[in-house]
């Protein structure tokens, strides 16, 4: 029996030689093939008959961005699924090296492209990769079009390839260097000149990811200055648990700004998707603090509107700027899948989510940690203020606000029945309060959700791309906070 490929919140994700393997990664690939040529041309990928044993493919108009990170053996699995593009006579963008996520997503635009493959597991441990979509504006495919993919995916028998080599000589792989067109695009979205000039002193830590050296190219032999740190290829992720830019992992990089007396502190994730911020002491500045930074940035200091979209794991505070700046704003459920096609429908200002992931108008609907790292610049250059004085700003204006998560990880293959039974019990349950405080509102669409009378909330939900549930809490204190998480776990466990 094949292995049962299962879409969660942004493609497939599994264990490296357990469930991820070449072939999968090629069933995956004539999945997305598939879709494509009923879907975007209607081309059938024909093959005609040519001298044995190669085989021509014709074209049928439809090509593919292919990227990868810094995993095990990424080129090799990003080439196995540009084969099997070319093999159902889809052109393949092949990217030339380990390329950040929303560098593979803008390529889709500057190529033309109807849409993208990139290999990788963004934030998830060493031992694990992963296969994302994308669309032909450059987002996150919306949650049908990832079932009608997922519907597709044949037995490895069902698998057309075409040989890397053969490919490229017939013009259906081409390798490219995906970065001028990123830099020359995103030099539109912020005066990169002036951050150059302002003479920052800045740490980066890529986290052995594909982020490395981005930082240092866009301010080299300039006055800003940068220190890169976990700049190499390594995907054992060492001196962290994962590549997730939160402070349990960024130990390394909260000790080296104040050592080195720098301004800031930027970490990006595995795939560069994700930004995490360390202020000039060296504390880390959480990420539902970052995305009202941002926020503030874009209303206040560049003096933009338009809607603001958050996932229902977000900050309270955007409600708060909503309301200051008379903008709307929406809330999803967790994923990009449902946060670009919102900013698409609504012309957003700003998408994000929990997870430090962050989209703008103007750019891409898909979450950008180098161009939200250079927003966070342009935001301490034009007020003058440090990060640690941007959040006291910040809450003077929303009130303070709090927020962590306890991740509570199961054995995969009793993920299922755990998932089952606890959100069966948590709805037949329909608490009404939490911690001593009144539930106001629940919502169950995404995980359970409870509002509570005084503006904090709790979030239990169970991951879709991993065996995992998290419980959320935002507050007021650090020390309610951590009540509220204690009161949460209490509920699950019941």
């Amino acid at each position: 029996m094949p292995t049962k490929i299962t879409f969660g919140t942004d493609g497939w994700r599994a264990v490296i030689a357990e469930d991820y393997t070449y072939d999968n990664v090629r069933r995956c690939a004539q999945g997305f093939a598939s879709y494509l040529r009923e879907n975007k041309r209607g081309g059938r990928g024909v093959e005609t008959p040519s001298r044995p044993p190669v085989r021509e493919v014709r074209r049928d108009g439809v090509s593919v961005v292919v990227g990868y990170d810094t995993r095990f053996s990424g080129e090799l699995f990003a080439a196995a699924a540009a084969e099997v593009l070319a093999g159902n006579g889809i052109k393949a963008y092949l990217c030339d090296r380990p390329t950040p996520t929303p560098v593979i997503s803008y390529t889709i635009l500057a190529r033309q492209a109807d849409g993208a493959i990139n290999l990788t597991a963004s934030h998830n441990p060493a031992t694990w990769n992963g296969f994302k979509v994308r669309s032909e504006y450059a987002g996150a495919i919306d949650p049908e079009g990832l079932l009608a993919i997922e519907a597709r995916i044949p037995p490895i028998e069902g698998v057309q390839r075409l040989a890397k080599d053969e490919a490229m000589r017939q013009g259906l792989i081409e390798v490219i260097d995906a970065a001028p067109a990123f830099l020359a695009h995103i030099a539109k979205l912020v005066d990169i000149e002036s951050l150059r000039r302002a003479g920052l002193q800045i740490v980066a830590d890529p986290m052995w990811g594909a982020g490395m050296g981005w930082f240092p190219h866009i301010f080299a032999a300039a006055k800003t200055q940068v220190t890169e740190i976990h700049n190499l290829r390594n995907p054992l992720f060492p001196e962290m648990d994962h590549p997730e830019p939160i402070a349990p992992n960024l130990g390394v990089l909260m000790a080296k700004v104040p050592e080195l007396k720098a301004d800031v502190g930027l970490a990006t994730d595995g795939d560069a998707d994700r930004v995490g911020l360390v202020d000039e002491h060296g504390q880390f500045i959480n990420q539902l603090q970052v995305y009202g930074l941002l926020a503030l940035y874009l209303l206040e200091v560049r003096g933009y509107r338009g809607p603001i979209v958050k996932t229902l794991s977000t900050t309270s505070m955007l409600e708060k700027l909503g309301e200051l700046y008379h903008v709307p704003v929406y809330e999803t459920g967790v994923g990009f899948k449902y946060v670009a096609p919102k900013m698409l429908e609504t012309d957003a200002l700003i998408g994000g989510e929990e997870s430090g992931g962050y989209a703008f108008r103007g750019h891409i609907p898909e979450r950008d940690g180098i161009v939200a790292g250079l927003f966070l610049l342009d935001l301490m250059v034009r007020t003058g203020q440090s990060p640690a004085q941007l959040l006291d700003y910040l809450f003077s204006k929303v009130g303070p606000h709090y927020y962590n998560r306890i991740d509570t990880h199961f054995p995969a293959d009793k993920y299922a029945a755990i998932r089952r039974t606890t959100e069966a019990r948590l709805k037949a349950e329909s608490p009404r309060s939490i911690g001593g405080l009144s539930i106001v509102r629940t919502r169950t669409d995404d995980g359970f959700k409870y509002i509570l009378a005084d503006g904090s909330w709790v979030l239990i939900r169970f991951s879709g791309t991993e065996p995992l549930m998290r419980v959320y809490a935002e507050a007021a204190s650090l020390e309610q906070v951590q009540h509220l998480l204690a009161e949460g776990g209490k509920l699950v466990e019941g």
